[in-house]
């Protein structure tokens, strides 16, 4: 009895360790000391203000000059105030400026962010590592703007832009009169410290890693989702699992309580190779709980996202020869998970 007793410690212990082990290896940071990258976040907020003081014509050329496209997608879709190529667009700038709500968001806005070197000194780090993995890659130019509560970040030819007024943190006073847009679940990650991993996620999505439109199963959009995140844990080495995925702390814990009964669902319900968008929009998208799986609206949302992110992480767990630019241009999703051995119990 005592033998028995002994031997299902010991199997456990090995167990346990492998487990520290190979989360170890999964993040193990590497050297990126001799990376020469350096982020400056432009103040675009800052300089378009200044049209409020200087001549607008003076002001509205040296902004084209500086920020080229960004310019004009802000002024043409931001503020829909038509074409940069004649001035017309001026009166609408005018207006902009005389309203409270833009004053009021200014003062918020520069009473959260008096400067940008967080940001800048995370961002080069996180850059870094891209550069790390893919030395070929043009990083873009990033530039910090109001997007009018719009949009958290925004893509273009050769930028990336950062909507201060949707990063004020929690409890900004603006975010209570957005709930139809932005409900608390959402509006609960608007912090400074959500910048960087949401750049890191916006290049990764939209220019590194566009998913393929032909990738219509739940399994296909799983590990495309999955190896976003991957690729998350290897740029954000330093960054929680909570903040890369957008997770509380306990729906973390829900997802690894009951992760064998996420799973088992899935299987139940014969998901994997669903590919009527309707039906598996509710495992992929950003909701307060995910109906039909816990007790009280207690699950956590997104879970085929979680789920993906595990099926890669075990499949990267166990093929350490496997680079990071190998895996994400790895299309087989069906070999990733048979490979991964994903059984959770």
């Amino acid at each position: 009895m005592i033998a028995t007793r002994y031997k299902t410690k010991q199997i456990y212990l090995i167990f346990f360790i492998s487990m520290i082990l190979a989360a170890c290896g999964r993040n193990k940071k590497v050297d990126v000391s001799n990376i020469h990258v350096d982020v400056k976040i432009e103040r675009f907020d800052h300089d378009f203000d200044a049209m409020r003081s200087k001549p607008m014509t003076v002001q509205a050329t040296y902004l084209q000059q500086k920020y080229g496209v960004f310019y004009q997608d802000f002024v043409g879709h931001i503020l829909q105030a038509g074409s940069t190529n004649d001035t017309t667009y001026f009166k609408t700038l005018r207006d902009v400026f005389r309203g409270k709500a833009y004053t009021d968001l200014k003062h918020d806005v520069d009473a959260a962010y008096p400067d940008m070197d967080a940001q800048n000194a995370s961002l080069t780090e996180a850059f870094k590592y891209i550069k790390y993995y893919y030395p070929q890659k043009k990083l873009p130019k990033v530039y910090a703007y109001f997007s009018g509560f719009q949009a958290q970040t925004s893509i273009g030819n050769g930028y990336f832009a950062i909507g201060l007024d949707l990063f004020l943190g929690a409890n900004s006073r603006f975010y209570p009169a957005l709930t139809d847009a932005f409900p608390r679940y959402l509006s609960r990650h608007f912090t400074p410290e959500n910048i960087t991993p949401r750049v890191v996620e916006g290049i990764a999505r939209e220019d590194m890693f566009p998913e393929d439109d032909n990738d219509k199963s739940l399994l296909s959009k799983m590990v495309y989702n999955g190896k976003i995140l991957y690729f998350m844990d290897q740029v954000l080495p330093d960054v929680g699992d909570t903040t890369k995925i957008g997770y509380t702390t306990e729906q973390l814990k829900w997802c690894n309580d009951f992760k064998g009964k996420i799973w088992g669902y899935f299987l139940e319900e014969n998901l994997l190779y669903e590919t009527d968008y309707p039906k598996i929009q509710k495992y992929l998208t950003e909701a307060p709980f995910t109906p039909g799986l816990g007790e009280k609206n207690e699950s956590a949302p997104k879970l085929a996202v979680w789920t993906g992110w595990q099926i890669v992480r075990g499949y990267m767990d166990k093929h350490p020869e496997v680079t990071l630019p190998q895996l994400m241009a790895d299309k087989d999703a069906q070999k990733i998970l048979n490979e991964s051995k994903y059984r959770p119990q």
